[in-house]
């Protein structure tokens, strides 16, 4: 199927969420709460726990994501949100901020296995800039990896490629790290599919 939909994490959505991430939480009971917390907490929290704090959040109405759909089904996600909510991403010594300028940030991408290998990733991004665009963000910044040589395991590209934020629009604006640029899109006009508002 080609044709995707794309809508923000809300709490009727939740359920959605759980479907896609299965049992394990996308990634090891991760639940994309790794850039929220402290390890410590995350360690603390791997599993039932991170997705009960993820709940609470949404069910606050903190921004956390996208999904996306194919028909009815869920089957990607991107999480995206302002940089400041993402402490992780604060006392990284790779990924700390380039300038004093505000920012969002996508941190985490996943997508069903049968999906992968389709664009649905560069998608997510478009669809997550507009979201972000639509709630007053000018910058968007994205971690990708670039692997040295050949291809990736997926586990290792959860926060996506640095190919397919070129793609998107992404320009890198720094490397700390040989394999890990910093990448941002100016948030102007939206031109890529749509997250929704609302429920």
């Amino acid at each position: 199927m080609s044709a995707f939909t794309f809508q923000p994490l809300t709490p009727d959505r939740f359920a959605d969420l759980e479907a896609l991430f299965g049992p394990k939480g996308a990634c090891a009971g991760c639940w994309c709460m790794f850039w929220r917390l402290t390890r410590p907490e995350w360690t603390k929290g791997q599993g039932d726990g991170n997705r009960r704090a993820l709940r609470k959040m949404v069910r606050a109405g903190v921004e956390t994501g996208i999904l996306a759909y194919a028909g009815d089904r869920p089957v990607g996600w991107c999480a995206v949100a302002p940089r400041g909510e993402l402490s992780s991403l604060e006392r990284s010594r790779i990924l700390k901020p380039v300038d004093d300028r505000p920012v969002w940030s996508i941190t985490c991408f996943f997508v069903s296995r049968e999906f992968r290998r389709r664009g649905l990733t560069t998608k997510l991004m478009k669809a997550a800039a507009a979201h972000a665009r639509d709630r007053g963000a000018k910058i968007l910044e994205g971690y990708p990896v670039e692997p040295k040589k050949g291809s990736m395991p997926d586990v290792f590209a959860y926060t996506g490629l640095a190919s397919a934020f070129l793609k998107a629009g992404f320009v890198e604006v720094l490397r700390r790290s040989e394999t890990r640029p910093i990448m941002r899109l100016a948030l102007g006009r939206a031109k890529g599919p749509r997250a929704s508002r609302g429920s």
